[in-house]
């Protein structure tokens, strides 16, 4: 039975795709369980690369083929600045996050690493480099996401978290990215494959270092 390109990037990378979306902080997010100091520490981090992320999205936009797939990515630089950026606001008033401790909490290893990629990955302006990085940070979440028990966390902080993951348009984002890389990765086949390595490997490295570095105020 025949794969996609990006079918078989994600077996490639196995069993570190496995590994991150079965971690153990996917485990406590999805029963609530999660340390606050973690889930904050987590979040100011992941906040923390927003930018870059941007960067990459925009590069997205400028490289991509065709209207309706710049359009469908502006769409989605529209929902993180949006949902979920409040989302994260939400969470750090909750959480006892301060500005302050957002901007002086160091940034951990994964999140150089995610800086780092974002950029290179925009400045390649190579559009099959730039989804391959694309489909591992939205592909990735959806899988572990989708596979939240119900009922959800009683904390919004957890609970929304995941699903601003698992929800019907993110789905089709993912299946968009999905498509979008089939059809271009063949055209820079080893390229598309070093990014989306990298990439996987991150996540599993954030989702560790999160326990690493948990938040405990002492930024203040």
């Amino acid at each position: 039975m025949s794969t996609s390109f990006t079918d078989d990037l994600r077996e490639a990378s196995e069993p570190t795709w496995t590994r991150a979306v079965q971690h153990r902080f996917v485990a406590e997010l999805h029963d609530g369980s999660i340390p606050d100091e973690v889930m904050a520490g987590y979040l100011i981090q992941d906040h923390r690369f927003l930018d870059s992320f941007l960067v990459l999205l925009g590069a997205g936009i400028a490289e991509a083929p065709a209207f309706e797939a710049r359009l469908r990515l502006s769409q989605f630089v529209g929902e993180v600045a949006g949902d979920e950026n409040t989302y994260f606001l939400r969470a750090f008033e909750s959480l006892g996050v301060s500005e302050h401790d957002r901007a002086t909490v160091p940034d951990t290893l994964a999140t150089t690493g995610f800086t780092t990629i974002f950029r290179e990955a925009a400045e390649t302006r190579d559009y099959a480099a730039i989804l391959a990085v694309l489909v591992v940070t939205e592909w990735l979440y959806h899988d572990w996401a989708a596979a939240a028990p119900d009922p959800r966390p009683s904390s919004f902080v957890h609970s929304e978290w995941i699903d601003l993951h698992d929800n019907p348009d993110f789905a089709g984002f993912v299946n968009f990215l999905h498509a979008e890389l089939d059809a271009a990765g063949p055209g820079s086949p080893e390229r598309a494959r070093e990014f989306f390595e990298r990439t996987v490997a991150l996540e599993l490295d954030f989702f560790e270092q999160s326990y690493l570095h948990p938040f405990t105020g002492e930024a203040r």
